[in-house]
């Protein structure tokens, strides 16, 4: 056995694609190794600045060599039948080789060209047998065939093409040397033109030179000492405690970003932690514009004060290099940088608030939401109807709802949305509050946008929520009504996260709303119809994905949604007590108690039994008096005592449905358990009496319907 080292050194490998070319690359030779028949130990990639590369330990030096045995025709089949198993074989058989095969008899064999054949009786006639064998190849030999072809079609996002004739590159960027080494040894590999050597360089600044390695050990020991952390995960958390550490001899708090934690990951050899300071006059800029800025353009940390939660005037950056002042004059750099990235910002700021909201939201005729939905302006009248309708249904200012819903979309055609995209649905808040709008109204507009995701947070108060599930249900009947619904694995407008979102702030907050009517409300704001039904269906899709980590299962949700229910809180909450009441004793068994009683009904239906017939003869010009007049021919104490159960448990489940308390109604549910396993121990349904069979047939279908008042347990399974 031997190790792997193998290292592609270049020009800066942009941030973004370093992660991605570890997997791909570790992907594609892993392929190639099994492809040959070879396995190992274990296999891990690595990637920098300059250099993308793995190790493998535990490499055999060559394939193990294959014995395979290939069952033929019978012996004595047709010539043809021979000759195309011998091309199988061979790949192109000589008539020499037919004949000679085609003449073999039964405990005969034949070596002929490497090959051996015999003829054996199977029991089932005698049939011709091949046998070959493929000798093992040396790992150097698949290496030299895999690792140009991988190079060759590398799936780098974006790639470059460099030099001419045999040297002419397609890579990310230009390649400058590559290491192959098998057990220590250079396997000479030739990718565009290089051949690889056990020859690489350390940082540009605190390495010396080229130098030799011996492996991966002896590779990763000299790039650190030539200035190179080599792993990802390493560099990753030598950048994290850094940017701590400097924070708290500062006595602030570091701001942590985790995608800008993986991108400045990809971006240094050698990274330090620096602490700079910013110019405090751009702190009255709203922060999420400073951070901002100090993330996009910059790739800065911003840093907070532990005490008031306030940005502070600094900064950390990650240099990539052990400066000798201790990176003063790289934090004196990057401020200068810094400021100008600023007072950039606070011209966009000055511009807009300027204009106001309400030149802003006049332009916004010209932006188009879709072309078979019309305008942002049109969709921002939309969001004014919706919001306010929403908040009279959470509680919150309805006139002031409508206002925000109406320009909550101003600031798409502010020059600070134009700069940063990502601020839509913040600066608006930011500019209402600079027209003297409440800082309420503000934050609700902040808010519109949310939860963007499953870890993100959901509007806090009635009017956020209005706005953020306005947002979410006006975009939902919208594409629905126009047919552009996801499919399969795309999902192009966002849809299931919209719907997730509008069952998450209803869910977590408590509002009951009804989706038809507000689907219905959504419409004729809209001026068109959607499939109200598939849009139900699709909010219970999402509504299974969502309870699905509680352990609610799908057909608990489809045997609650299907009684028509359609607020989602409610459903929620009775899919919670029915799961509960499911996961216990009295649950499970009452379940099958009910499909017995079902399967008996409908096993005596299909025999011609018409339980609308029987329930009108029983109950007569009485409904009330169903259990009563059952009661009368019951013969048996376990049949009275299930007319007396089924009538004390239907009050009970009512009265606990008519208050939502959902735990109570199942525990009414429960009572029915012992009773409905009693009667099906002591009493015949198909008694000879036919007023009797009826009478109990009926009272089979008052279980079911007990039951379903609640849910519809025939949907449920196990």
């Amino acid at each position: 056995m031997a190790d792997l080292l193998i290292e592609f050194f270049c020009e800066e490998i942009p941030a973004r694609m370093q992660a991605r070319a570890e997997a791909d690359l570790a992907r594609l030779l892993g392929d190639a190794l099994k492809g040959a028949g070879l396995a190992w130990d274990t296999l891990e990639p690595f990637s920098g600045p300059r250099r993308l590369g793995l190790a493998v330990s535990g490499l055999p030096l060559k394939t193990e060599a294959v014995r395979e045995e290939l069952k033929g025709p019978r012996h004595n089949a047709p010539e043809q039948a021979i000759q195309g198993f011998l091309n199988k074989v061979t790949g192109n058989a000589s008539p020499i080789e037919l004949a000679a095969v085609a003449g073999l008899e039964v405990g005969q064999s034949l070596e002929l060209n490497g090959f051996s054949y015999r003829v054996e009786d199977t029991g089932k006639g005698a049939v011709i047998f091949a046998t070959r064998e493929t000798p093992g190849r040396d790992t150097a030999q698949v290496l030299k065939t895999a690792l140009p072809e991988i190079a060759r079609t590398f799936p780098w996002p974006k790639s470059m093409k460099f030099g001419e004739g045999a040297k002419a590159q397609r890579w990310v960027r230009p390649l400058h040397s590559l290491i192959c080494l098998l057990g220590g040894e250079v396997v000479p590999v030739e990718v565009f033109g290089l051949t690889a050597s056990n020859i690489t360089q350390g940082h540009r600044i605190h390495g010396s030179g080229p130098f030799a390695v011996t492996g991966y050990a002896d590779y990763a020991q000299k790039l650190n000492a030539n200035g190179v952390i080599l792993t990802r995960a390493e560099r990753r958390q030598t950048i994290l405690d850094g940017a701590r550490a400097v924070c708290a001899k500062a006595g602030l708090e570091l701001i942590e970003d985790e995608g800008l934690l993986d991108e400045v990951t990809g971006l240094a050899e050698q990274p330090v932690a620096v602490m700079g300071d910013m110019d405090t006059g751009f702190l009255d800029l709203p922060p999420e514009v400073i951070t901002l800025t100090m993330r996009t353009h910059q790739k800065y940390f911003a840093v907070r004060d532990p005490k008031s939660g306030a940005l502070a005037p600094k900064f950390v950056t990650i240099a990539n290099q052990i400066a000798p002042d201790g990176g003063a004059a790289i934090a004196a750099g990057n401020a200068r940088v810094l400021s100008a990235r600023l007072s950039d910002a606070r011209h966009f700021w000055d511009l807009d608030r300027a204009k106001g909201l309400d030149a802003m939201a006049g332009e916004l005729s010209k932006v188009t939401f879709h072309d078979k939905l019309g305008s942002v302006a049109e969709r921002s009248r939309r969001l004014g109807g919706l919001s306010g309708y929403l908040a009279s249904k959470f509680g919150a200012n309805t006139d002031l709802a409508v206002d925000l819903g109406r320009i909550c979309k101003a600031d798409l055609v502010s020059q600070m949305v134009y700069e940063f995209p990502e601020l839509q649905g913040t600066m608006v808040g930011y500019y209402w509050a600079t027209q003297g709008g409440s800082e309420h109204a503000a934050n609700a507009l902040r808010q519109q946008y949310k939860p963007q995701g499953p870890s993100d947070t959901v509007p806090a108060g009635a009017l956020a929520a209005a706005l953020a599930v306005a947002e979410k249900f006006d975009t939902l009947v919208s594409f629905f009504s126009i047919d552009e619904k996801p499919t399969g694995s795309k999902d192009p407008f966002a849809l299931r996260r919209a719907a997730l979102g509008v069952i998450r702030i209803l869910e977590l907050n408590g509002y009951n709303l009804s989706l038809r009517h507000a689907i219905g409300f959504a419409e004729t704001n809209l001026q068109r119809r959607c499939d109200t039904e598939d849009l139900l269906a699709f909010f219970a899709d999402r509504l299974k994905v969502h309870l699905k980590d509680e352990g609610i299962r799908h057909d608990v949700i489809d045997a609650v949604f299907v009684l028509g229910d359609d607020d989602l809180v409610r459903v929620t909450n009775k899919s919670r007590a029915l799961q509960a009441f499911l996961d216990a004793p009295d649950g499970a068994a009452l379940l099958a108690g009910y499909r017995r009683a079902a399967n008996i009904l409908s096993a005596e239906e299909k025999k011609g039994f018409d339980l609308s017939a029987a329930l009108a003869e029983v109950q007569g010009d009485d409904a009330s008096s169903l259990l009563s007049r059952i009661a009368e021919t019951a013969s048996a104490p376990e049949e009275l005592a299930l007319v007396t159960a089924i009538g004390n448990a239907e009050a009970a489940a009512q009265a606990a449905l008519t208050t939502e308390n959902f735990s109570a109604a199942m525990s009414a549910l429960a009572q029915l358990r012992g009773p409905v396993d009693a009667f099906f121990e002591a009493v015949v349904v198909n008694d000879k009496d036919p007023i009797v069979r009826r009478n109990r047939l009926v009272l089979l279908s008052r279980i079911r319907a007990a039951a379903d008042a609640v849910a519809d347990f025939s949907r449920l399974e196990g």
